[in-house]
């Protein structure tokens, strides 16, 4: 965390290359994340600079004590949603070009893949958050508690939540079949 706290110290004295490297350590992670929450790369690079604009604006209110990561982290998921609401209130035309049909043959593996990703893509946005963070970005469960503003309880039960939503739709969709070991002796 020093380093972190050293990183901020010249970055509000104004040294340039201290903000470059400000972003270079944190850009890919939340490019990633951006991407990832809001299915769109376009909208991802957007959200990306608005997030690093808005590390900048705020880092005198950044708590040394804490870690930055989850901090950062924390303003692309609020921008992300701020995104997603203004997006909702009314679809573009490029958002249908997603729905033109794949012309490759599928494959099993292809499928499970697919229905995962839409599986997540379907979560509600804070249960999304946090299965991607986990999942995706391999964040701690105190991290992810930093980014979202949330208990880290809280955290443990959106990422429970979530996988049981993923989990029921990948059975209804017939990709995830009961283990009959797993069925209790004399039942089913």
């Amino acid at each position: 965390m020093t380093d972190d706290a050293a990183l901020v110290r010249r970055c509000l004295a104004g040294e340039p290359a201290a903000a470059r490297e400000l972003v270079g350590r944190f850009e890919a992670d939340v490019l990633g994340l951006s991407a990832r929450l809001l299915g769109h790369r376009q909208d991802a690079e957007d959200v990306t600079q608005e997030v690093f604009l808005r590390v900048f604006r705020s880092l005198g209110r950044w708590d040394p004590a804490r870690p930055l990561r989850p901090w950062v982290l924390g303003i692309a998921v609020n921008r992300c949603r701020t995104w997603a609401g203004r997006r909702a209130k009314g679809p573009e035309l490029a958002d249908y070009l997603h729905e033109a049909p794949d012309p490759r043959p599928p494959d099993e593996a292809g499928e499970l893949a697919r229905e995962v990703r839409a599986a997540v893509d379907d979560l509600r946005p804070d249960y999304k958050a946090v299965f991607v963070l986990f999942h995706e970005h391999g964040q701690s469960y105190e991290d992810i508690a930093g980014a979202v503003g949330r208990p880290v309880g809280t955290v443990k039960t959106w990422l429970h939540r979530a996988r049981l939503i993923l989990l029921d739709r990948l059975r209804g969709r017939g990709l995830v079949v009961d283990d009959p070991a797993d069925t209790p002796a004399g039942s089913g």
